[in-house]
């Protein structure tokens, strides 16, 4: 606390201390409010739902088995089948509600510019959703 003094020298020095009496005062009032308002913020409505037992409709997506072997001959779910029959099967498999996932199996001989345009074709016709099969290395 600061306190006056007699030295004339001194009397126009500004008072280096904090009032901390209304920091205080800030301080509980705020408590005060918080703890008044918490309550109210979890306040729910209680219901007793009714409880039914029913299955989820759950609508899994078909797949496309595509493959290409090291001849470049591609295959749709083991048919074989010419670059425009895929193209006009991507582009009606394209138009489903419920897309099908492809699962492109390549043989590792197969030259990459025969899987470039299949997924070009899968692309073109709508599906996103193409995976690489591959078969684990034996160690």
């Amino acid at each position: 606390m600061a306190f006056a003094s007699f030295d004339s020298k001194r009397s126009n020095a500004p008072v280096a201390e904090i009032n901390m009496v209304p920091l205080i005062d800030v301080m509980l009032v705020l408590l005060v409010i918080f703890i008044v308002t918490a309550p109210l913020l979890t306040h729910a409505v209680k219901l007793d739902l009714p409880k039914v037992s029913a299955a989820a409709n759950e609508l899994k997506p078909e797949k496309v088995e595509f493959a290409i072997d090291a001849a470049g001959q591609r295959f749709w779910n083991g048919e074989a089948v010419s670059r425009t029959e895929a193209q006009s099967r991507f582009a009606a498999e394209g138009q489903k509600p419920n897309q099908p996932e492809v699962h492109l199996r390549a043989d590792q001989n197969v030259p990459y510019r025969l899987v470039a345009e299949t997924l070009g074709d899968a692309s073109k016709a709508g599906l996103s959703k193409v995976g690489f099969v591959s078969e684990p290395e034996v160690q």
